[in-house]
């Protein structure tokens, strides 16, 4: 195969500029010189015979041929990378490989904390890098700019494998000094006190468990937005507020904050978290490694199924 005499590796700036529509970081992405990318565009134009990318005002736009181009380079870089990958005795001890990785903070804390303890041990070279993007998730898995996702069922792409990673329950969290609230509370009383809740992005979007008691047709007294999940058990100490908070989370705040749980007096859903990785990486020794070891970190906080089980709030 001669390939018309194209450099195969033209395609991976041609990809960094399909994506980034900007010489300057698509050079960034893959660590080329603005001058090296640029020159690397010329020779793309003159092989497709296409300008690929045209100034428009002040942006830069992708041809019809550009935008066609998109997924079929994408795809053959993602296939040349899990060949390389399969075969390139990755070894956990001495490896230095970057790991990208995108869930809730919520997850980040209960699942990954301990997962880094591992890896610490038993990989030291390795680099965690973990976000939580909300939107275009499979996107930027389908992109090679993300290893896995650890996200629920419905933001997940049908294009790539996934496996169930752990399910949560639900549970009210207040300050230990909370005079309001016993061990468990009426509807009456959770609709009435004032809540600590989480939303995310520009759109402030809701969360699972308030999407949920919405559709139950309960609207709670929401005294505090925050960012995050993990935010929340601060800062209900202190105060008579109260939260709906994933029992993975209050258990391991519970450990280091005064706080108790309760039962939530409305009927909600488990929340089901599953794990996806790019369909060429089913061979990668790498992601495979991280994967098992991610999945066993899951396996061993099996959240108990009765607030009995829990522990003991903090004196």
């Amino acid at each position: 195969m001669h390939f018309r005499g194209l450099d195969l590796n033209l395609l991976v700036v041609l990809d960094a500029l399909l994506i980034e529509k900007n010489i300057t970081r698509a050079g960034q992405r893959i660590y080329l010189s603005q001058s090296a990318t640029s020159g690397a565009l010329a020779r793309l134009r003159e092989f497709f015979g296409d300008p690929l990318l045209i100034l428009s005002g002040q942006k830069m736009t992708l041809t019809p041929l550009a935008e066609s181009l998109g997924e079929p380079v994408r795809q053959v870089l993602r296939e040349a990378e899990a060949i390389i990958s399969a075969n390139s005795g990755f070894q956990p001890e001495t490896s230095n490989r970057t790991f990208r990785l995108n869930m809730s903070d919520y997850s980040a804390t209960v699942i990954m904390t301990e997962a880094l303890d591992r890896i610490r041990k038993i990989a030291p070279g390795i680099h965690l890098e973990i976000t939580s993007l909300q939107e275009n998730v499979s996107q930027a898995l389908e992109s090679g700019d993300l290893d896995f996702l650890i996200i629920p069922p419905e933001f997940m792409s049908p294009l790539h494998p996934a496996e169930d990673l752990y399910e949560d329950n639900y549970v009210c969290i207040a300050w230990t000094g909370n005079t309001e609230v016993g061990d468990e509370i009426s509807l009456d009383q959770y609709l009435h006190l004032g809540h600590v809740v989480a939303r995310f992005g520009r759109n402030q979007q809701v969360s699972f468990d308030e999407m949920f008691i919405r559709r139950a047709g309960y609207e709670r007294n929401v005294k505090i937005v925050l960012p995050a999940f993990s935010l929340l058990p601060n800062f209900v100490v202190g105060s008579n507020f109260i939260a709906t908070v994933h029992q993975k989370l209050a258990r391991y705040h519970q450990k280091y904050l005064p706080i108790k749980m309760f039962p939530v007096p409305v009927e909600l859903p488990r929340y089901v978290a599953k794990i996806q990785w790019h369909r060429y990486h089913d061979h990668d020794p790498g992601v495979r490694w991280l994967h098992d070891l991610i999945q066993s970190v899951a396996e061993r906080q099996a959240a108990p199924d009765s607030l009995s089980e829990v522990v003991k709030p903090s004196p």
